[in-house]
């Protein structure tokens, strides 16, 4: 594969789009099964011309793991393991989180991201909502926008959920006012059974940093609801600031 440059996210091949890449790779060893989690390490920065390999780990009666990794030239870039299950009877009570208070997409404005920072971000439509911006030096490390896929009006399926999950700057990034990079060292993502009824191609993302310390590790959450408000699924980031 090839990690072209209007596939980067900011300083690198986006790990949103690699996570989803690798998740497809896994879900040919899983048929008939459903994506519960993926975890992705992200060891080193993807160079053009990579290869993915995937290996099924265990095959249960309920659940398997499959493993995946993208690998150039200098080796191993990323690392990820996935758990598929059988989808399950509906007998137990649901939780989940409710969606932060939001006008619609179309009253919100665009908020256009410099391709050139993040070549990716013409792929999406991200309308922010609220003040909070990356880098405006903000009171909170959260971020909550509308975001959608631009080459299509279809409703996010796994891999477009797996590849929008990651499609916030750092929620960190909120309460910065200097540019500073916060890649992602691991990133997790966990469906919801809300995704398999998603009818809107707009999803609404939270994206809050739970912790950070001064060393700068950046403990990140993020949700994201559909646009009549069910819960779509979630991920967890752990991040890490350096200065640019």
């Amino acid at each position: 594969m090839q990690a072209d440059a209007h596939l980067r996210g900011f300083g690198g091949f986006h790990g949103g789009l690699a996570l989803a890449l690798l998740t497809s790779a896994m879900r040919e060893h899983a048929p008939g099964l459903e994506l519960q989690s993926v975890t992705g390490r992200f060891d080193r920065p993807v160079d053009p011309g990579f290869t993915v390999g995937s290996s099924l780990v265990r095959a249960g009666r309920t659940l398997s793991v499959v493993r995946a990794h993208a690998q150039s030239e200098k080796g191993t870039a990323i690392e990820a393991s996935a758990v598929f299950a059988r989808r399950g009877e509906s007998t137990w009570q649901a939780v989940s989180p409710a969606p932060p208070a939001a006008p619609g997409p179309e009253e919100c404005e665009v908020f256009a991201i410099p391709a050139e920072f993040v070549p990716i971000a013409t792929s999406m439509e991200i309308r922010p909502v609220g003040t909070a911006r990356p880098y405006a030096g903000g009171p909170e490390p959260e971020l909550i926008a509308w975001v959608r896929l631009v080459e299509d009006d279809e409703a996010p399926d796994l891999l477009r959920f797996v590849l929008l999950m990651d499609a916030l700057a750092p929620s960190y990034a909120a309460v910065l006012s200097a540019l500073a990079v916060v890649p992602t060292v691991e990133l997790t993502v966990r469906p919801g059974p809300g995704l398999a009824g998603a009818a809107s191609p707009w999803i609404l993302l939270r994206a809050t940093t739970r912790a950070a310390g001064p060393d700068g590790w950046v403990d990140e959450q993020v949700d994201a609801w559909g646009a009549d408000g069910t819960h779509l699924g979630s991920a967890q980031q752990l991040r890490v600031v350096r200065a640019v």
